[in-house]
């Protein structure tokens, strides 16, 4: 028989949502992003995300293998666009350090404090550390790399030992991910205000 309707063809939905234009992936990671952090991750089941995107369990399952995949897909999201980003300035060596070091630093704190949920948080989760992650923590590695090479290229950090070149690093990389608790407790700051402030205080920190 034809879809004379013009409803859609694909596996049932549990509820009727409004069509948000996203393909059933992108919607479960939406509906996974708000209750990781609202509700917390363990205490979401995969039903809960489910329903949040308007699909059943069972159809779920066509489209990710459960939450850690949900999970893995998000924490990268939030690091993978600033690591592309450190990529192009590291390589426009043209630059002087110091503002190649700036821009990464108001690159990342914007993409952190990027859309409705506070994904960065996720950072958090003991579950984070287990194995099923070390894709994300490879990435994150890679990027506190990039900070580092920026900081050892600026006139002071050309001149640190390598015990002090990676204190510093450590600390500007702190200060970028601690955005994620101040914007917890305070959302409403303007993105842009804060990630200028964010910036201004890494270089202090560098001595740049």
């Amino acid at each position: 028989m034809g879809t004379s309707s013009g409803r859609r063809v694909g596996r049932p939905r549990a509820a009727q949502r409004p069509d948000s234009g996203l393909d059933p992936r992108a919607e479960l990671l939406v509906a996974a992003a708000e209750l990781f952090t609202t509700r917390g991750y363990a205490a979401t089941t995969t039903r809960a995300v489910a329903e949040r995107a308007g699909m059943r369990q069972a159809s779920m399952y066509h489209y990710v293998s459960g939450k850690e995949e949900l999970l893995a897909e998000l924490l990268e999201s939030t690091v993978t666009p600033s690591l592309d980003r450190a990529r192009e300035l590291l390589a426009d060596d043209a630059a002087p350090a110091e503002e190649r070091l700036r821009a990464l630093c108001r690159t990342d704190v914007e993409l952190l404090c990027a859309g409705p949920y506070n994904l960065g948080a996720l950072y958090l989760l003991p579950e984070v550390r287990t194995e099923r992650f070390a894709g994300f923590r490879a990435v994150r590695s890679e990027l506190k790399d990039a900070y580092r090479q920026l900081i050892a290229a600026t006139a002071v950090g050309g001149g640190l030992a390598k015990g002090e070149l990676e204190l510093r690093t450590d600390l500007v990389f702190g200060l970028i991910e601690g955005v994620i608790l101040i914007r917890r407790s305070g959302p409403e700051r303007p993105v842009g205000e804060f990630a200028r402030a964010t910036a201004d205080a890494a270089l202090r920190i560098t001595g740049a």
